[in-house]
């Protein structure tokens, strides 16, 4: 009788190339990740259900009474913002599923098996911004059916949408960091909430910044959704583009250099 292959629980450690290990086992995270959301519909549809409900209020119900820049229809002034309000709302399921994870005891029975223990939260991160792609993906057709238009081109419509991935990736880790911290699904999405109401709302993802008041406008300028939202507007719109693309860069690489490493320690921490 053919017996299956034992482990030597120290093997992660020794073997001769460990980042070669930790791809092979983050792939096989973020597979068993992406195949769960497949398992459950219901968090898919809805996921993709919310910014489209978004995209038709702003446009259909509030778009004739909120100001846009002279000669920039409120469409194409709105949806850079969409997609960026898109991926910080989507982030909060990234939180609530590691705080899942750790309530319902997988991530220990992950760590029982002989893989890389970062896997498990770089798996995390690596699958939900696939599922971002294809919720970012589905808000451009949503775009594009209400009467948003480019009015740079196509390279640079692409460049502001990897800008917002690179900007979704940052997020994720906040949030990972978040469902660690607090260890319940349901503490992690209300803890979630109060942080990024006030970054969308008093920013410059759904109007512009010169209409708040004066008191709100230094925090609604430099905060990182406002650099985001006007780098990606003027990558699809015009516009200065280099400062604030350089902005929204200077942020995704401070909030990753922060929050990657106090998310790794909360890990080590929480299992």
């Amino acid at each position: 009788m053919e017996t299956s292959p034992t482990f030597d629980a120290n093997e992660v450690s020794n073997r001769p190339n460990r980042m070669v290990g930790l791809a092979r086992d983050t792939m096989a995270i973020a597979h068993r990740n992406l195949i769960d959301l497949i398992r459950v519909p219901q968090l898919l549809v809805f996921t993709l259900l919310q910014p489209i409900i978004f995209v038709i209020i702003f446009r259909y119900v509030f778009g004739g009474a909120i100001y846009s820049p002279p000669g920039v229809p409120y469409v194409n002034y709105l949806m850079p913002g969409i997609f960026v309000q898109t991926v910080v709302f989507g982030s909060i399921t990234t939180g609530v599923s590691m705080a899942t994870d750790l309530k319902s005891g997988l991530i220990e029975r992950f760590l029982s098996l002989p893989m890389t223990r970062t896997a498990v939260i770089a798996g995390r991160t690596l699958s939900d911004i696939a599922r971002m792609v294809l919720v970012i993906t589905l808000i451009v057709i949503v775009g594009f059916a209400v009467g948003f238009r480019v009015q740079t081109n196509a390279l640079a419509f692409f460049a502001g949408l990897l800008l917002v991935l690179l900007f979704a990736y940052a997020l994720l880790w906040v949030f990972v960091f978040v469902g660690l911290a607090v260890r319940d699904p349901e503490s992690a999405q209300a803890a979630s909430f109060p942080v990024i109401a006030p970054l969308v709302f008093a920013s410059s993802a759904l109007v512009p910044v010169s209409t708040m008041p004066s008191w709100l406008q230094g925090f609604a300028t430099y905060q990182p959704v406002s650099a985001t939202a006007s780098a990606v507007r003027a990558l699809c719109i015009g516009g200065p583009t280099t400062s604030y693309v350089l902005q929204s860069v200077a942020w995704c690489i401070g909030i990753l250099a922060v929050f990657i490493p106090l998310s790794l320690w909360r890990y080590r921490h929480a299992v």
